[in-house]
This record gives C-alpha cells, structure tokens and sequence, in this order.
C-alpha cells in the first residue's frame, strides 16, 4: 500500500471515528455479559450478551434489529445473525465512510421525514433501500 493510500485510508477511520468509538465503548459490557468480538473485513463485530439485549429491546422496529452498524463497528445479536448480514451491515460502513459523523442524523432525519409523509421509516429509508439493494444478489430485498 502506498503513502497515499494509507493516508486516505487513515483519514477514512478518523472520519467515522466518533460512531466507531461509540459503539467500542459497549465491548466491556458485551464481554462481561458472554458477548464476544472478532474482526472480519476490516470492522469490529460485537455480538451476543449486551448486545442482544440492545438491539431487541432498543431498536424501534418489531421484533427489534438483528444487527447494527455504527462506524466501522458491527452489532448483531450473534455471530450467525452476523454471517447472514455481513453484506447489507458492509453496505453500511460504506455509507459511513462516506458521511462520517453526519450518517446517524441523516439516516434519522430520512426516517423522520419519510414517518412524517406517511412512508415506511425503516424500509423506504435511502440507506436501508442501498444497502438491500447492493447486498441482495438475487434483488429480492
């Protein structure tokens, strides 16, 4: 990898950073409640204990989320929710990279305006319809 490219590249994470950072400060939690961490495709996922309960009970969807990207830090409940949302959860930290800090309350502010005109705030959401549409190899999402 040349110079360049590892400043971009280090310019990437800083730029997510604050999301990332956000979502790392849950590991001790997640570790101490039978949760666990690996890495895979350059993201930290954290799965399982604390993090079921977050994403079941916290997320405003029915049945709650199955995962959750936040910077370049994946949740999901456990690893086989992960494996079965690697793709989508990937399309996300794609977005990240490109909106950094802005992701969350863009992503929010659509969900608003989307609920307020009477829309699907989840699956009408611009990010959601990317990342189904990119991480669906038979374009069934």
């Amino acid at each position: 990898m040349n110079s360049s490219r590892i400043v971009r590249r280090l310019a990437c994470i800083a730029w997510v950073s604050p999301n990332t950072c956000l979502a790392l400060s849950l590991v001790p939690l997640v570790l101490v409640t039978g949760g666990g961490l690996q890495v895979v495709q350059g993201t930290v996922e954290i799965y399982g204990g604390a993090v079921e309960w977050l994403l079941t009970r916290l997320v405003p969807l029915p049945g709650g989320a199955s995962a959750m990207t936040l910077g370049h830090a994946i949740l999901g409940r456990n690893r086989e929710v992960l494996e079965c949302c690697r793709n989508h959860e990937q399309v996300h930290v794609q977005q990240y990279e490109r909106w950094g800090p802005l992701f969350l309350p863009a992503y929010f502010g659509a969900s608003l305006w989307l609920w307020v005109r009477g829309g699907r705030p989840y699956r009408d959401n611009p990010f959601e319809r990317e990342a189904y549409s990119r991480s669906d190899p038979w374009g069934v999402a």
